[in-house]
């Protein structure tokens, strides 16, 4: 295949894949493209590449209809068509198994709260969105609906990691669904865990006109320390992940793609068997990992929340735990750069990458979604919540007896009395010792404490220095060899993280997980401890090792593990 400007010259071939597909990547903005078949083939009429300004060409494309229930298809502005599920309020009764809930205090309107949760897992799935979180907040009385990325399931395009176009699309997306006669107020608010949390920030920036407010939920901060925590690569969650996604990205066939969208060809579904047409051209995730194994700005900046989240403008509840064995423990880092909006607040906590959902984040995330995108009092749906809440922790955790706090937002009798208590909120919350707060494995923190800003004001930095016998010393070492150790290489299979999260369905919310934590093998490795603190200290946020190695191998990884 020969790409063909304006002019009729020829600017790039490329060979078809086995569909038939072809894409041309990073183009320039502009009209009189063509595509011709071999080199006197047959040209195709001429194809405009749009710019990737948010705003489209035109806003008709929002005009299509969208039922208010059920799996169906969506176009975006360059007419590739997502694979979407609309998950109406009445959906969640099928999902909690164990006896009957409240009703809800008045009769359901005709349009629902809506929320967007937006990943390339299978969330678009008819058998229930893979990964995704919808169940909850159907519990809570939003219309969930669920959209698999470009080039995933059965949506068309091919897949890139957050490229410029799943933006647009995620603002296509934001911006149809609000014009239905089924949305409340016609503005959508963003829900979702992990990738479905990643992805409101990416969409967020470029400011869809009818997004409400966004609830992004354990997230990166840089997709770079993700991938390379310490320069050194994530083998143990991010490569596997990545994998994942090369696997996912693949035409739907019994051994490639997600297997959902291979049953819907199977069965029938036309528009999912042509959508696959361009998913041969997804880009290979592992080849661009290997490729970036140093911090290249121009292609990792973009995939960096931390450098763009200053655009966000809407309302953000945000949380993330210190101990993400998934998406790492840097996602504090981003408070300070959210710089565009002053309605924000964030949840910080020690846990793993499920804790976001934990009793008192969720107390919170409940209040936030029905005062900026529901626009009414938390009260309202309060004792369904409350009621739902065992049966929520039991399907998603594992574990029994889990029930919600008192909160004191849900106790305002009026919606303007809730959001102003809401807004006097601090906008840093940090749950300390979850875990350790009623009986243990129980997801209940210590204590808390509240604070203006992110990072914590009055906070002073502290440095030990490695010393002789094992000791961390306040003051540097001499150069006379008291802080010089030698051990010999020794090569190791570290196990990640998630695997050792031990018996049992909750996991580390278990009262006793089983841990396969091993110590370093004799000669490769050194420990240093402090005496004693002299008074009780509290430590928030990130730290660093700076260790200076000579060695006689061209190749070394260190692993510092501080408790």
């Amino acid at each position: 295949m020969q790409l063909l400007n304006r002019r009729g010259k020829t600017i790039a071939k490329k060979r078809a894949d086995a569909l038939g597909g072809v894409l041309f990547r990073g183009l320039g903005p502009g009209s009189g493209y063509r595509v011709r078949a071999g080199r006197h083939g047959q040209k195709s009429a001429r194809l405009r590449v749009l710019s990737t300004r948010p705003a489209p060409p035109s806003t008709a494309i929002y005009n299509q209809s969208i039922p208010p229930s059920g799996y169906g298809y969506l176009t975006t502005r360059d007419g590739t068509k997502l694979a979407i599920n609309v998950h109406p309020p009445q959906d969640v009764s099928s999902a909690l198994p164990t006896g009957p809930l409240p009703p809800l205090p008045s009769e359901r309107p005709a349009a629902t709260p809506t929320l967007i949760e937006y990943s390339g897992y299978g969330y678009a799935d008819p058998a229930g969105p893979q990964r995704g979180i919808a169940a909850i907040a159907n519990v809570m009385g939003f219309t969930v609906v669920d959209v698999n990325m470009r080039g995933t399931g059965c949506s068309g395009g091919a897949f890139d990691f957050f490229e410029p176009l799943q933006n647009l699309d995620g603002y296509d997306v934001i911006e149809t669904i609000a014009r239905q006669p089924w949305v409340l107020h016609h503005k959508v608010g963003m829900m979702g865990i992990s990738y479905g949390g990643m992805s409101q920030l990416f969409t967020a920036q470029t400011n869809p006109p009818s997004l409400a407010a966004i609830s992004p939920l354990s997230v990166i901060d840089q997709t770079q320390t993700t991938l390379y925590p310490g320069g050194i690569l994530n083998t143990g969650f991010a490569v596997a992940w990545a994998k994942e996604r090369n696997h996912d990205a693949m035409p739907a066939s019994a051994s490639g793609g997600q297997p959902w969208a291979y049953k819907r060809i199977q069965d029938g579904d036309q528009t999912c068997a042509q959508d696959q047409a361009l998913h041969g051209e997804a880009v290979n995730q592992l080849r661009k990992i290997r490729v970036n194994n140093h911090y290249r700005p121009k292609v990792a900046d973009p995939l960096s929340p931390i450098t763009f989240v200053k655009r966000i403008k809407v309302p953000v509840y945000l949380a993330c735990q210190w101990e993400d064995e998934q998406t790492g423990g840097h996602c504090p880092t981003l408070a300070e750069h959210f710089s565009g909006t002053s309605r924000k607040w964030f949840t910080f906590t020690n846990g793993a990458h499920v804790d976001s959902l934990d009793p008192e984040t969720f107390n919170r995330w409940y209040d936030f979604l029905e005062l900026y995108v529901a626009h009414e009092a938390p009260i309202t749906k309060a004792a369904l919540i409350h009621a739902a809440a065992p049966v929520l922790y039991h399907v998603a955790m594992g574990i029994d007896g889990v029930t919600l706090p008192p909160d004191p937002i849900q106790a305002q009798p009026t919606y303007d009395a809730a959001l102003a208590a809401f807004e006097h909120l601090s906008q840093i919350r940090i749950l300390f010792d979850n875990g350790a707060g009623s009986s243990p494995g129980y997801p209940v923190p210590g204590f808390e404490s509240s604070f203006r800003r992110f990072p914590i004001p009055g906070t002073q930095a502290r440095s030990w220095y490695f010393a002789a016998n094992g000791a961390l010393a306040d003051k540097r070492a001499s150069r006379a060899g008291a802080n010089a150790f030698t051990w010999n290489a020794h090569a190791r299979l570290l196990t990640d993280f998630h695997g050792n999260t031990g018996s049992g369905p909750g996991g580390l919310w278990t009262a006793s997980p089983t841990f396969d934590w091993r110590q370093p093998p004799a000669g490769s490795g050194a420990s240093y401890v402090t005496n004693p603190l002299a008074a009780n200290t509290t430590v928030i946020g990130a730290g660093a090792v700076h260790v200076w190695v000579r060695s006689s191998k061209p190749n070394v990884d260190l692993q510092a593990t501080i408790s």
